[in-house]
């Protein structure tokens, strides 16, 4: 998408990316059953108190199209992250707005922050299953699974985990 822009989040963004990531990830099927995380998904504010939301913004009109949460080790959202890792959790693009770039987008803003923040990696888990998109997605800017960071946070639930080597600086 030409011309698409990626920011930080604010306040008056935080009911968009709560709306757009509960439907990305609906759309997906990954609530079904779910324990819990739509409510955790929908807390943007807390996402922001604990690390770094940033969105994806229609060039035209401003509308937000797509969120994701850039996270550092230690932090309340890290997963897989070690030291002088970075991680990002959480992207979606609301549905209406898939397949025009917006994922890739912040993928490569979480990327250039890592470098920017002299990481040596981004790491990330995707669904086992899901989000197939997403992940042919990952697998062209270079992520590669790694196998001993796979998890599984609730029965039923397996997470796979990526990881992509930054160039040292």
């Amino acid at each position: 998408m030409t011309g698409l822009s990626v920011r930080h989040a604010g306040p008056e963004d935080f009911a968009a990316v709560a709306r757009l990531t509960v439907a990305a990830y609906e759309a997906d099927g990954q609530l079904k059953g779910e324990h819990g995380y739509a409510a955790v998904l929908a807390d943007v504010a807390a996402r922001a108190e604990h690390g770094e939301v940033l969105v994806a913004v229609d060039p035209a009109g401003g509308e937000v199209l797509g969120s994701v949460t850039f996270v550092l080790p230690g932090s309340r959202y890290a997963e897989l992250s070690r030291a002088g890792e970075a991680e990002f959790r959480m992207l979606a693009v609301d549905p209406a707005a898939q397949g025009r770039g917006v994922g890739a987008a912040l993928v490569e803003a979480c990327v250039s922050r890592a470098t920017e923040l002299g990481c040596t990696a981004v790491t990330i888990c995707v669904r086992s299953g899901f989000a197939t998109a997403a992940q042919r997605l990952y697998e062209r800017r270079g992520f590669v699974r790694v196998p001993e960071l796979d998890w599984s946070p609730v029965v039923g639930v397996e997470l796979l985990g990526l990881r992509l080597d930054l160039p040292h600086a």
